[in-house]
């Protein structure tokens, strides 16, 4: 459910290729992506849990779910930001990413779900 704690929490997203990383003749395209969370509410959130839905080019579809990100469960407090980078690895050049983190309001203990719009992962010379 988006309520408007949730439209409060704002997430960028800058997608990455990792070409030193990548093996296209062994089908393994490597993409980092550096997130940031700005905490636009008046009062602190704390970011327990994400969902990821990871969708390749072939159409294989991947969920992964798990406790904070990085291995973290940050206290965002009004008007700041956490970022952090992680990484996907593909078997084609072409992904999309989406998802959602599950906050709680720190007063409050209320649970939140903040949707992260999906965005494109893709190699060099990729125009799909």
């Amino acid at each position: 459910m988006i309520d408007e704690l949730s439209e409060a929490i704002r997430v960028d997203v800058e997608p990455n290729y990792r070409v030193e990383e990548s093996s296209p003749a062994e089908q393994r395209y490597v993409f980092s992506y550096t997130i940031t969370v700005h905490n636009h509410s008046p009062q602190a959130v704390q970011l327990l849990a994400r969902y990821w839905k990871i969708t390749q080019g072939s159409g294989k579809v991947q969920e992964v779910r798990g406790k904070g990100v990085v291995g973290k469960q940050p206290l965002i407090g009004p008007g700041q930001t956490f970022s952090y980078t992680s990484r996907a690895v593909l078997d084609g050049p072409v992904g999309v990413m989406e998802g959602d983190y599950t906050c709680v309001d720190a007063a409050t203990q209320r649970h939140i779900e903040v949707p992260i719009a999906p965005f494109r992962l893709a190699g060099p010379h990729q125009v799909h």
